[in-house]
């Protein structure tokens, strides 16, 4: 009875139009992450790449999405790009493992409503698509470390270069080798 009464609260913070599609090529984060929203009252369809994400938006395009920002054959903004393009009443969210402030920014010009950081549980990923324009996100319990406010940076840099390694390395007075060290670890936290 309670399953019934939270999918019935469920359906009514997402609508009538319950399409969502998530582009995620951690096939076993995929499949617990569409199985919960399912649960929540979703009708969900799944693609693991840029280019399978790209063809299932323009075929059938969602009013709900989560996308993820790095895949293998390129990156996840392609894929808000295209929805946005098909449908502009549609919700999207990104979620990486690589975030920082440049590509949040990225996305929300191009048309998501919000940037999650790996590892996000379904509830957050359900929050987040639900969330209405006028409330208000609580702000985080712990500011940024300052090897994060450092990450941020040298990653703004990066994206205002357009990705140059080298022109980045320039700006920043840094050797390009240890820049891209810095590119190809994880955010700190």
């Amino acid at each position: 009875m309670a399953e019934l009464e939270t999918k019935a609260g469920s359906a009514d913070l997402i609508g009538p139009d319950a399409s969502l599609l998530i582009v995620e090529d951690d096939a076993p984060f995929l499949k617990r992450l569409a199985r919960a929203l399912e649960g929540r009252g979703f009708r969900v369809e799944a693609a693991e790449s840029v280019a399978e994400g790209i063809a299932k938006a323009k075929a059938n395009p969602p009013k709900y999405a989560v996308v993820d920002l790095r895949l293998a054959d390129g990156s996840g903004l392609d894929v808000i790009e295209t929805i946005r393009t098909k449908r502009d009443d549609s919700r999207m969210i990104v979620l990486t493992g690589y975030g920082n402030i440049a590509t949040a920014v990225t996305a929300v010009k191009l048309g998501a409503v919000d940037y999650l950081a790996k590892p996000a549980d379904a509830d957050e990923v359900f929050a987040a698509l639900t969330r209405r324009g006028d409330e208000k996100i609580d702000p985080p319990e712990n500011p940024m470390s300052a090897d994060r406010v450092r990450w941020e940076h040298i990653q703004r840099v990066y994206e205002m270069c357009e990705r140059n390694v080298s022109e980045t390395a320039r700006r920043l007075n840094m050797h390009r080798r240890t820049l891209q060290r810095i590119l190809a670890k994880r955010a700190p936290k």
